[in-house]
């Protein structure tokens, strides 16, 4: 049985996967978990692909455009009984991943990273998002009636049937407070520890648009019913 799916969302990433891939790989060797590392593809035409099949990875492909679309094909596809997401492009510690695994087997849904406690590395994270996730955070937490700091931190753990039985549906960046909501609202036992951001390794280029993306956030926490 397989314990564990480390699943990163990929979207021509052959700059970064193969470092994100190998520190998750070796992760997974020290620690002795039973686990996995899926790619879900979302399109990607470069090597990407094959990259991380030559690495040990599995990869799905996720035809459906989207953060979202990707992260929702990933769930399904996952094998393990606990996932933990995050990005490949080497902002997040997939080394350090003990806390996530404690919390979980200790009955948690949803383990939250926070970046604002862990530690933001310089050049990490754009002075606009300094100032809008701690807001967006906010107005989330008071909608959907939370403690959790940082709604915005793509690295964080979940129990795979949980997260399946919540109907999960957005398409894009907004998802990631979709999942949040989902789980408060649900009375989901949920919890978040310290996490360290590191600058991306993409020298600059990211799939995050600051005001479109903040928006479908704000929207999605204002006027969509979960």
């Amino acid at each position: 049985m397989i314990e564990l799916t480390i699943l990163m969302p990929c979207l021509n990433e052959e700059k970064t996967l193969a470092f994100s891939v190998n520190e998750a790989m070796d992760y997974l060797k020290k620690s002795g978990i039973s686990g996995e590392v899926l790619i879900a593809d979302n399109g990607s035409t470069d090597s990407s692909a094959t990259l991380a099949a030559s690495l040990g990875a599995r990869v799905t492909t996720v035809p459906e455009k989207g953060y979202g679309s990707a992260l929702i094909g990933g769930i399904n596809a996952a094998r393990g009984k606990y996932i933990i997401m995050g990005d490949c492009d080497g902002s997040y510690d997939f080394s350090s991943l003990d806390g996530f695994v404690a919390k979980l087997r200790c009955g948690h849904k949803l383990v939250m990273g926070n970046r604002f406690k862990g530690g933001i590395e310089k050049g990490a994270m754009p002075f606009l998002h300094k100032l809008g996730v701690p807001a967006l955070s906010l107005i989330a937490r008071l909608r959907y009636n939370t403690h959790i700091g940082d709604f915005h931190c793509g690295l964080r753990g979940f129990d795979r049937e949980a997260a399946l039985s919540l109907g999960l549906s957005c398409k894009g960046m907004e998802f990631a407070t979709e999942m949040i909501g989902r789980f408060a609202l649900s009375g989901a036992d949920i919890c978040e520890i310290p996490t360290v951001l590191r600058r991306d390794k993409r020298n600059g280029h990211s799939h995050l648009h600051t005001f479109r993306d903040g928006w479908r956030h704000l929207k999605l926490i204002l006027f969509f019913k979960l």
